[in-house]
């Protein structure tokens, strides 16, 4: 149910979003960060001007670049799911992100977006012989999703991702999902 319109007070709303504690943010259609709030700054630094994907983590870029693009040209009205970004240090930070398209009229102007949980700091796997889906698909093992969630947000068929869960066990020697999560962890 959306708000009145009366109590939508857009420089208000602007004025609040600064002091909310979780970390939010707001793209253009071109994808050019355009604005962020103090709680995302000291994640991701003074990034705005710049390209979205310039604090995505290189292996989500693809990924980033269709779900922002579903919604700018309104093939999706929210996104929910998990990335890798870059922090201001060049860190990486596993964060969930739940974002939507903004309105004006009939024509979407930009993508409002919060991170609405940091996940422990994810690892890329690179000492495992793994190609780059596979370790997608590992990474969201060990946080803790299901393969049907794995298909979901990866926007693959549950039947690739059993074949890529396939893989990763035999690759890493493992029997179980859970040893396969547990040789990841030691591996590092």
């Amino acid at each position: 149910m959306p708000l009145p319109t009366s109590l939508l007070d857009s420089a208000h709303v602007d004025e609040l979003l600064e002091h909310v504690n979780v970390p939010s943010y707001v793209i253009d259609v071109a994808g050019i960060i355009r604005w962020l709030n103090p709680a995302a700054w000291r994640i991701v630094g003074g990034v705005e001007g710049r390209q979205f994907t310039s604090v995505v983590a290189p292996e989500e870029t693809r990924r980033a670049r269709e779900l922002f693009a579903r919604k700018v040209v309104g093939a999706a009205t929210v996104t929910d799911g998990g990335f890798v970004l870059v922090d201001s240090e060049g860190e990486r930070v596993g964060v969930e992100i739940s974002s939507a398209p903004l309105r004006r009229g009939e024509h979407v102007v930009g993508v409002f977006g919060q991170v609405t949980d940091l996940v422990e700091t994810p690892h890329p796997h690179l000492e495992l012989p793994l190609t780059p889906r596979q370790a997608e698909v590992l990474d969201l093992l060990e946080r803790g999703r299901t393969t049907r969630q794995i298909a979901a947000e990866l926007h693959l068929s549950i039947e690739t991702v059993r074949n890529h869960v396939r893989h990763i066990l035999q690759s890493v020697g493992a029997h179980s999902r859970l040893e396969a999560v547990a040789i990841a962890h030691g591996a590092h």
